[in-house]
């Protein structure tokens, strides 16, 4: 091969990759931008929630507390249903949280003073969230408002954010031109705005790759294929963990708001023998507390005749993290893992999810993650400039395709590659690719009339 034609073949191949980090940029962008507004706001979902509640949330602190079934009583004494959760307070100045499921068929959070039993107010249940707000961000922030076609319009976008960070760093690498920007150096217009999305890429690139990766376990197709193979490669949770008990086919996530995400899918176990009185909630907290879960638990109550009670907790340091089943009638604990029962893989996803929602170094991982998505945001919005500004009048401004260009067998297995280990980006890559066939085609024939 020459150099002219080795000089053409890298230029048309630069062409194409452009072209396609162009499309994809501006399918994803909206997701993006929903992506990092939401997750920006959540990672501090904690400190919003105790700023916006602190009257529900806080207590004076006091030597004495009551009883877990004399703060039960009094929250359902002031709101009458069903008890189905009860969160002992997490510090000496912190309420205690009931959940009770009311007549109307919805379940609200009573915040009950832990040392006198005063009831402080109630929220609609949040759930992990803490509040109905945060609730609202958290499923804004899956789109899981959009029902089924949301969260897999979200799994494509996080899969295609790892391949616009490595097409956008091959555009960026110099080639011997002396091009590599890695500092803002125009002082405005479009190449301002190119600088910006230049360099904002190139340092950011690490972490967005890392949100996305480490989000993606919560997805349908991908997130799911993953649970399913670490679980079948004894990764997830080892194999006979369950020592033979009888277990049910209610998910531990259907029980229990603060499930770690591979303990999720497992089904709890079965109470013995369906008769007599459940144990005391007393009871339960004290085993519990006896056997080291961290502050920051709930107990879920039994759920039918052979329900169990659950114990869980996902605290900030992930290697706290804890479930525990317990029989209704005996109080016999049936199942009780923590972080280091776990597989290779299934400590590894929980502790990817534990940083990416700012939980592992406090505040300084809060921090780096917010700088990350205000770089997610800065990036969509200078894509978007730089492509107004650049756009021809009434056109899209798609950068063209290069004429007699072949794909490298190479960067055709990487494409291949990434479609597979992403199969939601492999699918609209072939819908992308169907697409350019087509207008190419129509274009021929254009031409050839």
């Amino acid at each position: 091969m020459t150099d002219t034609t080795r000089r053409a073949a890298e230029a048309a191949l630069y062409r194409a990759v452009w072209r396609w980090h162009f499309i994809a940029g501006l399918l994803v962008l909206p997701f993006v931008l929903i992506l990092a507004v939401t997750g920006g706001i959540y990672l501090f979902k904690d400190e919003i929630n105790d700023a916006a509640h602190a009257r529900l949330r806080f207590v004076e602190p006091a030597a004495a507390a009551l009883a877990p079934s004399q703060i039960a009583a009094a929250a359902l004494e002031a709101h009458p249903g069903e008890l189905k959760a009860y969160a002992p307070p997490a510090a000496p100045n912190r309420s205690a949280e009931v959940d009770i499921l009311g007549p109307d068929g919805l379940k609200d959070t009573i915040y009950v003073n832990p040392h006198d039993g005063t009831v402080l107010g109630s929220l609609w249940d949040g759930a992990a969230a803490g509040s109905p707000a945060m609730h609202v961000v958290r499923k804004l922030h899956s789109l899981e408002y959009a029902g089924w076609l949301g969260n897999r319009m979200i799994e494509a976008a996080a899969g295609w954010m790892v391949l616009l960070v490595a097409s956008g760093i091959y555009l960026w690498w110099p080639r011997g031109r002396g091009l590599g920007t890695v500092a803002i150096k125009a002082a405005k217009g479009r190449p301002w705005w190119r600088d910006l999305h230049a360099v904002t890429g190139l340092y950011a690139g690490a972490f967005i790759v890392f949100l996305a990766m480490t989000g993606l376990p919560w997805s349908s197709v991908w997130g799911g294929k993953f649970y399913d193979y670490s679980y079948a490669l004894g990764l997830g949770m080892p194999e006979g963990y369950w020592s033979g008990k009888p277990v049910s086919t209610v998910p531990a996530a259907d029980v229990a708001d603060r499930v770690p995400w591979i303990m999720e899918k497992q089904p709890v176990p079965l109470s013995g023998a369906a008769s007599g009185l459940p144990v005391a909630l007393d009871r339960v907290v004290a085993e519990v507390e006896a056997r080291g879960i961290v502050p920051g638990y709930a107990v879920s109550m039994p759920s039918g005749p052979q329900g169990v009670f659950t114990a869980s907790v996902y605290p900030d340091d992930i290697h706290d993290e804890r479930v525990i089943h317990l029989d209704q009638y005996t109080g016999e604990v049936l199942y009780d893992a923590g972080f280091a029962d776990l597989g290779t893989l299934g400590r590894w996803a929980e502790w990817g999810i534990s940083v990416h929602m700012g939980q592992e170094w406090g505040l300084a991982n809060q921090i780096v993650l917010l700088i990350a998505c205000m770089a997610m945001v800065a990036l969509c919005v200078s894509a978007a400039v730089m492509w107004w500004k650049r756009r021809p009048s009434g056109a899209l401004g798609v950068p063209q395709v290069p004429a007699g260009w072949r794909i490298p067998r190479t960067l055709l297995a990487m494409a291949v590659a990434g479609g597979i280990f992403f199969p939601l980006v492999g699918l609209t890559m072939a819908v992308l690719a169907a697409v350019e066939i087509a207008v190419a085609l129509s274009q021929r024939r254009l031409r050839a009339a």
